[in-house]
């Protein structure tokens, strides 16, 4: 099938570039594939949203009912120890951290709206369909995408619901995937996108849930952000964050920078003993979990952003690492990038052009407002990482606030994530809580309620470059910590009567959220697109 635009990925940066491809000319032909069984169903965020992009995109979005609803009312922000929180003045909190004029919504609801103005437009939009693979061309341009195949036993064989996959061919592509993209990791490594960057890419796993709570501990539009307990406890960084939304809804979660350096770390259950601080706990007691997710996210920023131009296509959103992690926010930067994107292939087609490289992206970006705002912010994430999350903080109320993100330099931290974990034999090891049922639970009991489904009869899509480093490397120098960072009970480390030991993959556990491919420490596992519908299918996280 043939288009003028095809795009991978129906998230917000994918969305709002398809909707200004059709804004800009209504006669181009653009489809978007989405892997979620629907718009929305592997979306996961926050979200404290700042509407700016909108605005651009659909100035009316009130009027046409977008799901932004719940106007920020009131921003805490805290320095927890393990008994007590202590509220930061917001004079002394870095302004990137104000969230006047921001709104708390479900991502996934406002992807699913984004959706249907597409579709109004005149978009194809094809939820169920992963982007198996890249169609190149005989010059090594992009050519479109191959969607997966359907009905194919875990033995390889073709079973009787077997359908292959289609060649979505392209004038351009864009891959929008979100965060560590399988095809946009490809993609940097061919054409060697990343060789300039400061820095490489830096991650954290955000780990979510959806709660609803009792009238008198719901404070409409409430946002709460807080640094210090329990990551501190094992030298790690992160954050967590509580918003209030409409309904009685709480939406609350922990952010573990994936740079920790304790392989016994286990970012679910520091999540589930951060629910137990008396400042959270508060307004959890007497609620009911509604939801349950997990996603990395980028957080380098600039100096970890790769080109984002080759031939035939662009990297747009988080797959090029638009989030600006000192507002804790990349909904806007990521749908900005995705319409500049449009703006300049729809130049392009009109020229009649194709499957070149759009080169002038680059200077349409960097004269934008994103990326601007992720320039002035730039020494956040690094300051965060030499410092920690306390004197990082008070590094950025400096740089930011007092000199307007204008200082003379630029701050790096050229180690990759996966390589910062240290042997167990020289980490503590960590005692975690068993699970009380009321405010934490265990792993198992969070999958079922994140909806997750995969065909149980299909090739694993976690693949292994060896077999045995899992069991022969990984086990006695590092305790195997994929039994720990996967927030999905995807690997297990299962002994036999014999006593032999061998590594388990349950992949029909995987939430997608990417933790894996980025910091096995032996860079042996690659997550690939499992058959299309399979993974998540959050309600409106």
């Amino acid at each position: 099938m043939d288009y003028d635009v095809v795009i991978v990925g129906a998230g917000p940066a994918g969305l709002a570039a398809a909707c200004r491809l059709k804004q800009v000319n209504e006669n181009l032909s653009v489809v978007v594939v989405e892997k979620g069984s629907e718009v929305g169903a592997h979306i996961l965020s926050g979200a404290v949203f700042e509407p700016r992009a909108l605005d651009e995109l659909f100035p009316e979005w009130r009027e046409l009912g977008a799901p932004v609803n719940t106007e920020v009312r009131e921003d805490d922000i805290y320095v927890f120890t393990k008994e007590r929180g202590i509220k930061v003045p917001s004079l002394f909190a870095p302004k990137t951290m104000h969230n006047h004029g921001n709104y708390i919504i479900s991502l996934g609801n406002l992807c699913r709206w984004l959706a249907e103005q597409a579709e109004n437009l005149g978009v194809e939009v094809f939820p169920g369909f992963t982007a198996a693979d890249i169609l190149y061309g005989e010059h090594g341009e992009v050519r479109g995408i191959i969607t997966g195949d359907m009905g194919v036993a875990s033995d390889g064989t073709h079973k009787d619901a077997y359908m292959p996959g289609m060649e979505l061919r392209a004038k351009y592509t864009f891959f929008a995937e979100g965060c560590r993209g399988h095809l946009g990791k490809q993609l940097i490594e061919r054409f060697a996108l990343d060789k300039d960057t400061q820095q490489p890419q830096h991650y954290g796993i955000g780990i979510k849930e959806l709660w609803r709570v009792p009238p008198e501990n719901h404070h409409l539009g409430l946002v709460v952000h807080s640094a210090g307990w329990p990551l501190n406890e094992s030298d790690s960084s992160g954050g967590g964050f509580l918003y209030h939304l409409e309904d009685h809804q709480v939406a609350l979660g922990l952010i573990t920078d994936l740079s920790y350096s304790n392989p016994y770390v286990s970012p679910f259950d520091e999540f589930q003993r951060y629910k137990h601080h008396p400042v959270i706990k508060q307004y959890l007691d007497g609620g009911e979990r509604i939801s349950y997710g997990a996603r990395a996210l980028v957080k380098g920023g600039l100096q970890s952003q790769p080109k984002m131009t080759f031939s035939g296509g662009l990297l747009i959103g988080d797959n090029a690492g638009t989030l600006n992690f000192a507002k804790i926010k990349g909904i806007h930067c990521a749908m900005k990038s995705g319409m500049i994107a449009s703006e300049v292939a729809a130049a392009a087609i009109a020229a009649d052009r194709q499957q070149d490289e759009l080169s002038e992206y680059t200077q349409s970006y960097q004269e934008s407002w994103a990326y601007k705002e992720l320039y002035q912010q730039r020494n956040f994430g690094p300051a965060q990482h030499k410092w920690g999350n306390i004197l990082g903080s008070a590094y950025a109320f400096i740089d930011i606030n007092i000199f307007n993100g204008k200082l003379p330099w630029t701050l790096t931290d050229p180690t990759p994530d996966f390589s910062k974990m240290k042997p167990a034999r020289e980490s503590k090891k960590i005692d975690y809580p068993k699970p009380d049922n009321k405010l934490s639970f265990d792993k198992l009991s969070s999958v079922f309620i994140s909806n997750t489904y995969h065909e149980e009869d299909q090739p694993c899509h976690l693949l292994l470059k060896d077999q045995d480093v899992p069991v022969s490397h990984n086990l006695p120098l590092y305790d195997e910590p994929a039994q720990r960072y996967c927030p999905a009970g995807v690997y297990e480390i299962v002994e036999s009567a014999d006593g032999s030991k061998r590594f388990q993959i349950n992949a029909q556990n995987c939430v997608h959220c990417k933790t894996c491919d980025i910091k096995d420490p032996s860079q042996n596992i690659t997550w690939v697109t499992p058959e299309g519908s399979g993974g998540p299918n959050y309600p409106n996280m």
